[in-house]
């Protein structure tokens, strides 16, 4: 066997002789954009004080304008980052201690802390094995007379199933909030991902397909939402007296203010996110049929009348059918010279804020503030299917954005191909390893 044949992670020469590269669409257009904002002089346009500078500058009120258009929706807010809009979003909603927000698990932890930041606690219903977003069976299950909010996670670039959702909150009263930081301009049966929930919130964070460092936008078609969210942006408190607010719950805010250089960049990546996402998926196309071939190994599910937009490719892994461990297989891949990795994240209820129920001070609030969130378990097992596909089923990678090339997409499943044609010589190596350790 040649040194090209042999597996790269027993000596062999990998595949992919390039490195991989995370997408970098940063051009002239955010350059210049910058270079205004500069010349200008005014880096933030935000005052707290109630008359028109509570808005904030001339670049966030653009990029708010263009995000209204785009999605056809009444108010859009831009944040400082999406965790900030996703507190804002929670908050604005009237959610408060004794109160609980049913969330998706498999994500990273802003989406429930931005509960816990309310006073509220996250209750966290399983996802489906498919799309992984919410199940809405789940959901059903989970819901209680202290209920308030359901937050859906839009994961990995494909939308939850949000007309079930919706139907569920509709019957149910309670506010749906869509997390769609991985999932801009994906669509579900027609509707934009973000806009069928009350609130939806995008992101503009260092990885995400927008990217502008940091912030985040916050859309609704809810006048009152997006009243409170604002006052959650730019010290509320300061400001509601001398705008005659009444209902002043949820008023007291922080500093969560785009600046003005932020929602430059910003402006100039979302009006690139059709080409960015066309890129994507067309990657994406071709992976998924070089990959078809390919036993054990099933792509991503597109779910019908919708568009997956593929912030990560991700896989579900069969080793009954491979006969290669999961994590082993991921160890061959990344040896041959493409990204991949064995599971996502773990449970966010696994984390020890959840485990420990120690939250702010020491006596467990907001865990504390009724019997009820006393008693809420976060024990491992509470979402079989979340931990099933975290622990054994699914395999990323990030090889669909550019500069990888459609070639690159069939590499990689001829480096699948290889390390399962060479299945035996690769199990013996791995239990020599073992052995010695």
């Amino acid at each position: 066997m040649s040194n090209a044949e042999t597996l790269a992670i027993l000596g062999g020469e990998p595949l992919m002789t390039k490195p991989i590269q995370f997408s970098n669409e940063i051009g002239q257009e955010e350059m210049t954009a910058v270079q205004r904002v500069l010349e200008c002089g005014e880096l933030s346009g935000f005052v707290a004080s109630a008359d028109d500078l509570f808005w904030g500058g001339r670049e966030v009120r653009a990029l708010e304008t263009e995000f209204k258009r785009h999605y056809d929706v009444r108010h859009a807010l831009g944040f400082n980052s999406a965790t900030t809009a996703l507190h804002a979003a929670v908050a604005a909603t009237g959610v408060g201690p004794g109160d609980e927000v049913i969330v998706a698990p498999y994500t990273m932890s802003a989406s429930s802390t931005a509960i816990l930041f309310t006073g509220a606690v996250p209750v966290f219903a399983d996802i489906e094995s498919d799309t992984f977003g919410l199940d809405p069976q789940s959901v059903l299950e989970n819901i209680t007379p202290y209920t308030k909010a359901i937050m859906t996670v839009n994961i990995f670039g494909h939308a939850s199933r949000l007309t079930a959702l919706r139907k569920i909150a509709d019957e149910h009263g309670l506010v749906l909030i869509e997390d769609n930081a991985q999932a801009p301009d994906a669509m579900y049966q027609g509707a934009f991902a973000g806009t069928v929930g009350d609130i939806g919130i995008f992101s503009f964070n260092r990885h995400k397909v927008m990217q502008s460092g940091e912030g985040g936008v916050l859309v609704t078609n809810d006048d009152k939402f997006a009243e409170k969210a604002a006052f959650m942006r730019n010290h509320g408190e300061a400001v509601v007296g001398d705008m005659g607010v009444e209902n002043i719950v949820n008023t007291v805010g922080l500093n969560y203010r785009m600046t003005e250089m932020e929602a430059a960049v910003a402006l100039q990546q979302f009006k690139k996110l059709p080409r960015m996402n066309e890129a994507r998926i067309a990657r994406a196309n071709r992976l998924t049929e070089a990959l078809a071939d390919v036993p054990g190994i099933t792509p991503p599910k597109v779910e019908d009348d919708c568009r997956h937009v593929y912030y990560m490719y991700v896989m579900k892994y069969d080793a009954g059918i491979t006969g290669v461990p999961r994590d082993l297989f991921a160890k061959a891949l990344n040896a041959e010279g493409f990204f991949a990795r064995a599971g996502y994240i773990q449970p966010t209820y696994l984390l020890p804020v959840y485990q420990h129920k120690i939250c702010f001070g020491q006596d467990g609030f907001p865990f504390t503030a009724n019997l009820r969130n006393e008693n809420l378990s976060y024990e491992a097992g509470i979402c079989p299917t979340c931990e099933r596909l975290q622990d054994a089923e699914i395999l990323m990678t990030m090889i669909q954005q550019p500069p990888q090339t459609l070639e690159d997409m069939e590499l990689f499943a001829a480096a699948c191909n290889k390390i399962l044609s060479q299945k035996d010589v690769l199990l013996r190596h791995a239990a020599k390893l073992s052995e010695v350790a």
